[in-house]
C-alpha cells in the first residue's frame, strides 16, 4: 500500500501542501472503495462489540457519581456539627444553604402535552437533577410503547406525520429520567393528546 502517492509526493518535494485523503493511502479508487467498505464494515462490528461495555462504564459511573454525592452530604453533615463550626467556614466550603436531599431513584417526569397545527404535539417536561429524560410513545392501532427520542431540554417536538392524512389520532407518552446511559427513577404518569391536521 503507498502512503504517499506520486502526485502527494511532488506536492511534498515542491514544497506544497497536500492533504491525506482515502484516495492517498489506497492507490485506485476501484481499490479505495474495497478498503472503504471493509474499514467501515470493521468500524460496525467493533462499536458492536464495545457497546456493551460503553453502557456497563456508564452505568458504574452513574454508581460512582451518586455515590459521591451521598459522601459530599455526610461531609457536610459532619462539618456543620464540629463544635469549631462557624459561617466563615461555612461560606468558604459553600455548604451554607439548604441541603439537596432529593432521591432521583423515587422522583419521576411530569409530562405536558400542547398540540400544534399539522399533526404536530409539544412534550414540555422537567428534569429535576437528571441529565435528561427518555420519552416513549405509543399511537391509534399500536398495542405498546416504543421509545421516540433521549432529550436534555424542553420542549420535545414530535412531528412524525399522522398515520392517516387528515384524520386526528390519539398518541400516549410517558417518559423517565436519565443519567449517562442509565435510566433512573420512576416513569412518569401517561398523558394523552390528540394530533390533528
Amino acid at each position: 500500500m503507498k502512503i504517499i502517492t506520486d502526485n502527494s509526493r511532488n506536492r511534498a518535494i515542491a514544497g506544497q501542501p497536500f492533504i491525506f485523503t482515502a484516495d492517498s493511502l489506497s492507490g485506485p479508487r476501484t481499490a479505495n472503495s474495497r478498503t472503504v467498505a471493509t474499514f467501515r464494515q470493521t468500524a460496525e462490528k467493533c462499536c458492536q462489540t464495545v457497546e456493551p461495555f460503553y453502557q456497563a462504564a456508564h452505568a458504574d459511573l452513574n454508581k460512582a457519581i451518586a455515590a459521591s454525592k451521598t459522601n459530599a452530604r455526610l461531609l457536610a453533615q459532619r462539618i456543620k456539627k464540629s463544635t469549631a463550626y462557624t459561617e466563615v467556614i461555612g461560606k468558604q466550603l459553600n455548604i451554607i444553604g439548604a441541603e439537596d436531599t432529593t432521591d432521583m431513584t423515587q422522583e419521576q417526569p411530569t409530562l405536558f402535552a400542547n398540540v400544534k397545527p399539522a399533526g404536530v404535539v409539544e412534550i414540555d417536561f422537567n428534569k429535576m437533577d437528571a441529565e435528561g429524560v427518555h420519552i416513549y410513545g405509543m399511537r391509534d392501532g399500536e398495542t405498546v410503547f416504543s421509545y421516540l427520542t433521549s432529550e436534555t431540554h424542553a420542549a420535545y417536538v414530535d412531528n412524525r406525520p399522522l398515520l392517516a392524512a387528515g384524520k386526528p389520532e390519539t398518541r400516549q407518552y410517558k417518559a423517565v429520567f436519565f443519567i449517562g446511559k442509565s435510566e433512573i427513577g420512576l416513569t412518569s404518569a401517561v398523558v394523552i393528546a390528540i394530533a390533528a391536521p
